[in-house]
């Protein structure tokens, strides 16, 4: 009888594991499974996580900064599990991401990934691309940073640059408005396409693809000669070609396939209720986190 194949941990999309929550991670893989809530309809499963069961890791962070320095991946590795990142690293813009660490300091991470891990195992996300007002300023953007960002990607050996356009939902634009002054601006259409193809150009210069992250309407709206493409951010194909084995090559369905997300099947084993995120991002997504003295509190 054949057995299964692995599966894909993905730590996480709800929350940013590697900044917050690696003692916790590290507890369930030493017991070898995660209990997992279901979001939506609040089902409990439980996710083995041995090294016989998990094909690879994929982490989410925008400071991988704890999770270098205890050496975790590492130790990961060592125990027989294979690592792919996600890392996000965006302009320095203080009223976007204000806890985020120093730019300089993010960039660095990103070498030390590529430089301990295969490069190729690294995604770097610009995401998202931000238009915004102040008072009666003009219209700003967080672009200012993405050529040197690009750069030093390149020079690292990254190859794939994933990014979208924010997403304007109510309790973003709730969040917003607590701000005096400030507001959140949707470009329109054909703004955003000629962004997108402007940072194709500059990549291609970096050996760098651009994909996009749930922008199909963007897509399908490209001229011919452009070879943007959609994004899967959990690369099962490419975490086979990585690493070998065989994973299912199926679409994740409870992710948003219909706006062009490409992510194949994986299990998040974040939370947003146990694991809220304390970078405080002006236009996530995610619930916004109660912070007490700009501390997490371990979830049991």
């Amino acid at each position: 009888m054949q057995s299964a194949k692995k599966i894909v941990i993905s730590a996480s999309r709800r929350t940013d594991i590697p900044a917050f929550y690696l003692k916790w991670f590290a507890k369930q893989i030493k017991q070898g499974f995660f209990k997992t809530k279901n979001p939506y309809n609040g089902h409990i499963s439980i996710v083995r996580a041995t090294p016989d069961r998990v094909h690879t890791i994929v982490f989410w962070s925008k400071n991988f900064r704890p999770f270098i320095k205890s050496g975790f991946g590492e130790m990961l590795q060592k125990k027989g599990y294979n690592l792919f990142f996600n890392f996000t690293v965006n302009s320095c813009v203080p009223l976007l991401e204000s806890r985020v660490p120093p730019l300089n300091d993010r960039l660095e991470q990103l070498s030390y990934l590529c430089s301990h891990f295969n490069p190729e195992s690294v995604n770097w996300r610009f995401d998202p691309i931000c238009f915004y007002k102040t008072g009666r300023c003009e219209t700003a953007n967080n672009m200012h940073d993405f050529n040197s960002i690009a750069q030093y990607a390149s020079e690292c050996g990254v190859k794939r640059c994933i990014t979208s356009f924010m997403d304007h939902y109510a309790k973003i634009k709730k969040r917003a408005a607590s701000i005096q002054g400030f507001s959140f601006v949707d470009p329109h259409f054909e703004k955003k396409i000629k962004i997108l193809l402007k940072m194709e150009q500059e990549l291609k210069g970096l050996d760098i693809g651009l994909f996009t992250c749930c922008e199909r309407e963007l897509l399908d709206r490209l001229p011919q000669n452009s070879n943007i493409s959609a994004s899967s951010c959990i690369p099962n194909d490419l975490l086979v070609r990585l690493y070998g084995g065989g994973l299912s090559l199926r679409k994740d369905t409870g992710q948003r396939i219909k706006q062009g997300c490409g992510c194949r099947i994986s299990v998040d084993i974040g939370s947003y209720s146990m694991h809220p995120c304390y970078h405080n991002c002006l236009f996530c997504y995610a619930n916004p986190a109660s912070i007490k003295n700009g501390k997490p509190e371990a979830p049991e």
